[in-house]
């Protein structure tokens, strides 16, 4: 399985790597990678692969996740369409071994990471003064929301949001630790997680932002609250009972 940097450093903009994988002349397999998957609510990065024999150009528009590999999507040209001979023959196609340089679209990404790290504050400022399980999220540079079973109000929406702005103004620090399992059993908020967790997961990466919240996660996030800038409401939404939803932009 391919090293996912990004779960250590977010802040990764440029890294090397070699193919080890190429299925269609377009889906690549690294050894390492940056680049963040499509998940958890979290849009997939977009950027380039340079490759270091020819410093040709390779756009990446998608990145996945799948049977445990990440698949990183590259935009195909006529060219390479049109090619005769076995796959991977052509120059105009990255192959099995050729050693590349990743550069992540840094503003679709670090809109991504302030978002992620805003969800998260929102999400437990809504527990804390509702009471609300949040089931969901999807994140957006442009609008994002969280699903919960929200008991809605605009008295308790105002509230939620007057406290995720204090906590992004009192400039806490993000923090990713890896604990284990039994460490995490022995965290409130993340006990009930761990003891559901399958036996062959001895691992659990963990988001701190500051002594407010801690979760269990796999995205990106900033290093401060106070980069996540203003988190202000938009609206609400109900989708059933036992699911409403809360959408929220960034200033």
């Amino acid at each position: 399985m391919a090293e996912a940097l990004y779960l250590k450093d977010s802040y990764l903009k440029e890294f090397e790597a070699k193919v080890t994988k190429v299925t269609d002349g377009k889906f690549i397999i690294l050894d390492k990678t940056a680049f963040y998957p499509n998940s958890g609510g979290q849009p997939h990065d977009t950027g380039l692969l340079i490759r270091k024999s020819d410093n040709k150009e390779f756009k990446i528009i998608f990145v996945g996740k799948f049977n445990g590999e990440i698949s990183h999507e590259i935009e195909v040209s006529s060219d390479s369409e049109n090619t005769t001979g076995p796959i991977g023959s052509s120059n105009n196609q990255l192959n099995e071994g050729d050693e590349v340089i990743g550069k992540i679209d840094w503003e679709r990404r670090y809109s991504h990471m302030k978002a992620h790290t805003a969800a998260h504050i929102v999400s437990e400022a809504s527990h804390r003064i509702t009471g609300a399980m949040i089931t969901g999220n999807q994140l957006g540079a442009e609008q994002s929301r969280i699903d919960g079973n929200f008991q809605y109000s605009p008295e308790k929406v105002k509230a939620i949001f007057e406290e995720a702005n204090k906590i992004v103004e009192q400039d806490l620090p993000i923090t990713i630790e890896f604990i284990t399992k039994e460490e995490a059993e022995n965290i409130p908020q993340l006990t009930k997680l761990a003891k559901g967790l399958p036996p062959e997961v001895k691992e659990i990466r963990m988001l701190g932002i500051g002594d407010y919240a801690k979760d269990a996660d796999g995205g990106t996030h900033v290093k401060s609250t106070k980069e996540v800038g203003k988190i202000v409401f938009e609206k609400y939404a109900s989708k059933g009972k036992d699911n409403k939803r809360i959408y929220f932009k960034l200033e």
